[in-house]
């Protein structure tokens, strides 16, 4: 091997290892203590950096499973609330804001990116062509989110919402409802059920003496 394949070999070792690093994972680690989140190894992606910068945000109380997917460009954002759970191999990858509020729960092999791939050049191949996007995603606190849900360049999800399994989202979904389907849709308002001694006590206050 040549010193030119050398040296690309070890680069992408770095790039795509470098997480396996136990001085790199200690210092993940450490991250997280002082956030009172957890990771479970192996975690993918310049989190360590993005840590380091302050330009990833994970509030207390989160987890995320192993084989997890945080990636942000040089000048990127992400931004996860508290007491959120990313399931396994959920990918969370930002070219500029990704935002996700607080107690919102993504099942198996989620992705959240604010960008997509190009691929409109006939000239150049596929891998080379870069990203383009139509602006920062955000979701709300509460939401939960099936498994293999993709959600696209430009969204806003509401808070409290529930995006069925293997649902592609590419339109804004507004608060309190289920959506699904490919593209994701509104099939109807959730139906918020108060707890009994909770509205016994609300219905005791609103009562005329």
């Amino acid at each position: 091997m040549d010193g030119r394949r050398l040296r690309l070999y070890v680069l992408k070792w770095r790039w795509y290892e470098r997480n396996a690093l136990p001085w790199r994972r200690a210092r993940i680690h450490l991250h997280m203590l002082r956030r009172e989140a957890f990771i479970r190894f192996p975690v993918q992606g310049n989190v360590l950096e993005a840590l380091d910068d302050g330009r990833l945000e994970i509030g207390a109380g989160t987890l995320l499973e192993p084989g997890c997917w945080l990636v942000l460009a040089d000048d990127a954002r992400i931004s996860i609330g508290e007491g959120c759970f990313l399931n396994l191999s959920t990918m969370v990858a930002a070219t500029a804001r990704v935002t996700i509020g607080d107690h919102t729960m993504f099942a198996n092999h989620c992705l959240v990116s604010d960008a997509s791939h190009r691929f409109d050049d006939p000239d150049r191949p596929i891998t080379w062509q870069g990203f383009v996007s139509k602006g920062a995603v955000s979701i709300g606190s509460n939401c939960w989110f099936g498994a293999n849900c993709v959600v696209t360049t430009g969204v806003t999800i509401g808070d409290r919402c529930v995006i069925g399994a293997n649902s592609v989202v590419t339109h804004d979904i507004p608060p309190g409802t289920i959506a699904a389907g490919v593209p994701a849709k509104v099939i109807r308002p959730i139906e918020f059920v108060r707890d009994a001694d909770e509205a016994t006590l609300e219905d005791a206050l609103e009562r005329p003496e």
